[in-house]
């Protein structure tokens, strides 16, 4: 069969940068050769001189909010970002979408509000909550990619968290089916005790989420999936008190690994000012001593994920208007920015772009099982991405394609711009340009 494609330039493979030429049929790489190699492909590109190709990225923490809260967020809306972000698979979180994807017929409500609108491909997490526990093989068996839950409210009623015993629950099912459980990790105890937070002072919002949540949380999942060798997850690390505890219960063999995000990575809560709630998320910005342990957590392989948990909502519940903290919706919008934001903060600090798609890139399609995403080699999907890392840009939100213009990044200059991307071999941006046509498929997990 005559190739489809042939795309020749600096190419990202494995950890390093070569001269090749990738060959595409029918939406996969079926040849990676030397540079200068003839390929009679029905298309020929030859990228920029300042660019490389990159995998797609694979970004496994996003809320699309659809259906249900669509002035949040929607499929639409969503995955043209990501696509603009060069992000072309991403796997939607149960929550906030009304119902939460927490049984089959809402499993169903999701996809169907997904089929035909979607620019990149999409997955979708299973939710554990207490009324779907001992239910959870049905939703494996159509698809989802693991099961995502909360040990504090989740800040949406529809969505319950978990107490210890139906965490110990949840834990024995989803190793009975061999699958993935995926935790926000914050204590509900340690939260009580902790000072309320009311008000435009940053310094009292962090305060009242302190580290000891996460570590503590953490300690308490780690030891139950000891007990039943569950694969677990812990989602948007950003207390790096709980490294220690993850390194130890990986030596002692437990299955567990761990993310952060980009706005861990890029900010601190020294420099966010008071009354910007742009900037409230949950678990919140910590300082910047914080944050280096957590580079040095990636540098040192202890987190092998950089995903955004893009968290949007609209404008007027992240309370712009008063600047309360304590009222405000916590979540941060970057789904369009992760690899500009994060490919800026990494070489400041020596590290090169092959390491960043590894956090980016081929860490979340591992941890989601995604066996044709997140490298370019042969049998792929060729999710592709032609990048300029020493352009730069300077953050818009109003050229954003997220739905609501709210970013924490606004007025920054960045590194990196995404010019040109394909999903499976169909180019879906061009210069810049989101194709208007979503190309997207729905994808489950295969359960083989």
């Amino acid at each position: 069969m005559r190739p489809d494609l042939a795309v020749s330039g600096s190419v990202l493979r494995g950890d390093r940068f070569e001269d090749a030429v990738v060959v595409v049929t029918d939406g996969r790489v079926t040849a990676v050769e030397p540079a200068g190699t003839s390929v009679d492909a029905v298309e020929q590109v030859r990228i920029a001189d300042d660019e490389v190709l990159l995998p797609g990225l694979v970004d496994t923490h996003v809320h699309v909010n659809e259906p249900g809260r669509t002035e949040w967020e929607g499929f639409a809306s969503a995955t043209r970002a990501a696509a603009a972000g060069g992000v072309t698979t991403l796997v939607d979180m149960p929550l906030n979408s009304i119902p939460p994807t927490v049984d089959l017929a809402a499993l169903e409500a999701k996809r169907r509000a997904a089929e035909g609108r979607c620019h990149v491909d999409v997955g979708f997490w299973g939710g554990a909550v207490p009324s779907s526990l001992g239910h959870l093989g049905a939703l494996a068996d159509e698809g989802v990619f693991g099961f995502k839950c909360f040990l504090v409210d989740s800040g949406v009623p529809e969505f319950a968290p978990l107490d210890r015993g139906q965490l110990d629950d949840a834990l024995a099912e989803v190793a009975a089916l061999d699958g993935l459980l995926v935790v926000h990790a914050e204590d509900p105890d340690v939260l009580a005790e902790a000072p309320a937070c009311a008000g435009p002072s940053y310094a009292a919002f962090v305060g009242s989420r302190p580290g000891r949540a996460e570590d503590v949380a953490i300690a308490t999942l780690l030891n139950l999936a000891r007990e039943h060798g569950t694969r677990v997850h812990v989602l948007h690390l950003s207390s790096a008190g709980a490294l220690p505890l993850l390194g130890k219960a990986r030596a002692d063999g437990v299955r567990v690994t761990a993310e952060t995000c980009p706005h861990y990575l890029t900010l601190s809560a020294e420099e966010v000012p008071d009354g910007h709630t742009e900037f409230k998320c949950c678990p919140p910005i910590r300082d910047a001593a914080n944050r280096e342990a957590l580079w040095r957590a990636l540098a040192d392989g202890a987190i092998t994920a950089v995903v955004s948990d893009h968290s949007p909502s609209t404008a007027d519940l992240k309370r712009l208007d008063t600047g309360d903290f304590g009222a405000a919706w916590g979540g941060v919008a970057s789904l369009q920015l992760g690899l500009p934001l994060t490919w800026t903060a990494a070489r400041e600090r020596g590290i090169g772009l092959a390491q960043v798609m590894s956090w980016m890139s081929s860490g979340p399609a591992a941890l989601a099982g995604l066996d044709t995403k997140g490298s370019i080699e042969p049998g792929h999907d060729a999710d592709l991405v032609a990048f300029a890392p020493e352009d730069s840009f300077v953050v818009d939100p109003l050229r954003l394609h997220h739905r609501n213009p709210v970013t924490p990044y606004a007025g920054r200059r960045l590194a990196g711009v995404v010019r040109d991307v394909w999903l499976r071999g169909r180019r879906v941006v061009a210069d810049g340009a989101v194709a208007p046509d979503p190309q997207g498929r729905l994808i489950r997990k295969d359960r083989r």
